[in-house]
């Protein structure tokens, strides 16, 4: 195979990518357009298609920001193949390049691996991967918080609402610059230059808003005293589950982490069974906070890799 004939990621790919979605609708959060469209920076992500399949892989990340599983920083880093059979797609990669390594990979495409007859014979290794698992909710349970068991979670939300007068926006392109600022405002407070990952998922953020219409996820935002006190956004990951990509709030109004939360979901996610809001990326206060919402599943991810 070539993969010199593999090309960036640009806004006019949206049409292939979400072809591929549609035909096989994604578990995990990281595949969605728009996902990978405001990251394809950060990872240098490279793109083709072979054999039915949709590969995605950067060729030197791991020369400078994420290590290898395997300790080789030549390896390629892969996403796991989209289309009818990744399984044997990853097993042929380790055949052909050796040098690979396959990240964020669902738990159904693992066992299938694991499964497969030339696990053993190519040295393939699997790590589980905790801090990329994903939080699943039922949309209800989010929405009306339920019971005792979210007695906290419903404190700060009525906190916000009690305490503040506060609009609450649908997210059109008239509103993306208030968010811009907040956004700003929140790597301040963060020192977001000081923390390279920070920093690219602030790019992330602003690439993502720039391209509202094109990309055509969902948004919404909370306004107090025409200030952006919170914003958050989102989108179709498969017929039954919204994904969260993004949820940020001011640290000055109480609540407004919940409160934007809560209120998007009321508003913008009637059709969907469940929410899925990412990975805390090991975390400790992130995992808490997911945590505390009682996630009725884990979408569970691994890395598969060669041994040396």
């Amino acid at each position: 195979m070539d993969l010199e004939i593999a090309k960036e990621i640009t806004l006019g790919d949206q049409a292939l990518f979400n072809s591929y979605f549609l035909k096989y609708p994604p578990q995990t959060s990281e595949f969605t357009f728009t996902n990978l469209y405001m990251w394809r920076n950060f990872y240098g992500f490279n793109f083709m298609e072979w054999r039915e399949h949709l590969l995605l892989f950067s060729r030197d990340i791991f020369e400078t920001k994420k290590i290898p599983a395997s300790g080789n920083k030549e390896a390629l880093y892969f996403f796991p193949p989209i289309g009818p059979n990744p399984a044997e797609i990853v097993v042929s990669l380790f055949e052909k390049l050796k040098d690979v390594e396959f990240h964020r990979v669902p738990e159904g495409i693992t066992d299938n691996v694991r499964n497969h007859n030339k696990f053993s014979s190519l040295g393939i290794d699997i790590l589980e991967d905790r801090d990329n698992w994903d939080y699943v909710y039922e949309a209800e349970n989010l929405k009306n918080l339920p019971g005792n068991r979210y007695r906290q979670n419903r404190r700060w939300l009525n906190k916000f609402l009690e305490t503040y007068n506060y609009d609450f926006k649908i997210l059109t392109e008239n509103e993306v610059e208030l968010c811009k600022k907040l956004q700003l405002e929140w790597c301040i407070y963060r020192e977001c230059e000081d923390d390279d990952e920070l920093k690219a998922e602030e790019q992330a953020i602003y690439d993502a808003l720039d391209n509202f219409t094109t990309l055509g996820f969902q948004g919404a935002l909370l306004c107090v005293d025409d200030k952006c006190a919170a914003y958050t956004f989102g989108e179709m990951l498969n017929p039954e589950t919204m994904v969260i990509h993004v949820e940020k709030a001011h640290m000055d109004y109480e609540g407004s982490y919940q409160a934007i939360g809560n209120l998007f979901l009321k508003n913008n996610v009637k059709n969907f069974i469940y929410v899925n809001r990412e990975q805390d990326l090991g975390v400790p206060g992130l995992r808490r906070v997911k945590e505390s919402y009682k996630p009725i599943r884990m979408e569970k991810k691994s890395i598969i890799y060669q041994k040396t």
